[in-house]
């Protein structure tokens, strides 16, 4: 079976310290690295998105609350502008990233639009789709860990589980940190009413 690894948005902004950050961010990245380190073999390719705002003055399709208060559900902070330092992925796990054979794919979405999951990324040399990425890595199954497990997570899960070609999607819910535990926790019973599996990293 070749399986893939797809990161969501584990960026300086969706830490501890950053412009919106999440709680367990940082611990998650560290985690994510450790897997790929402990386990080489795990993965046959690794793909990484990362929100890629413009700056303002765009709101980006009304993602940034520019003129009031965000109301964290459809408006938001400033994030994650492109090219800064917010938008990197977080150092501990770039480093990881690095060190990898063959490297990671990374996707960049949201630019100009309020995009939540990673299959409306595009790739940033050739401009292609993230499916169409997967697709050309042959993969059978997919196993989805990252920032946040409310928003972009599970946006990015249901995106999967329609992906033909995939037999298998998992969310490792210990490598993912959520805004709010309750919403977390209905998000990835939702996935798994949907044809998700749930696991943990120990079950990989």
């Amino acid at each position: 079976m070749s399986r893939g690894l797809l990161i969501v948005d584990v960026q300086v902004d969706f830490c501890e310290g950053g412009a919106l950050g999440v709680d367990g961010g940082n611990e998650v990245a560290s985690r994510i690295g450790e897997l790929l380190m402990d386990r080489p073999g795990l993965y046959t390719h690794v793909f990484a998105s990362k929100d890629w705002h413009d700056a303002p003055p765009s709101d980006n399709g009304g993602h940034f609350a520019l003129h009031g208060e965000p109301d964290f559900v459809k408006t938001w902070p400033v994030h994650c502008v492109a090219n800064t330092p917010g938008s990197d992925i977080q150092p501990v796990l770039m480093a990881t990233l690095d060190q990898l054979r063959g490297g990671a794919c990374f996707v960049h979405k949201g630019q100009g639009r309020p995009d939540y999951s990673a299959f409306q990324g595009r790739t940033p040399g050739d401009n292609a789709l993230l499916a169409f990425a997967l697709g050309q890595a042959q993969l059978s199954s997919l196993d989805i860990v990252g920032i946040a497990t409310d928003h972009c997570v599970q946006e990015t899960a249901f995106d999967a589980l329609n992906l033909s070609g995939l037999r298998e999607v998992r969310v490792v819910t210990d490598l993912c940190a959520g805004v709010d535990k309750k919403r977390s926790d209905d998000a990835l019973e939702d996935l798994l009413a949907n044809g998700a599996v749930l696991t943990e990293r120990r079950y990989l």
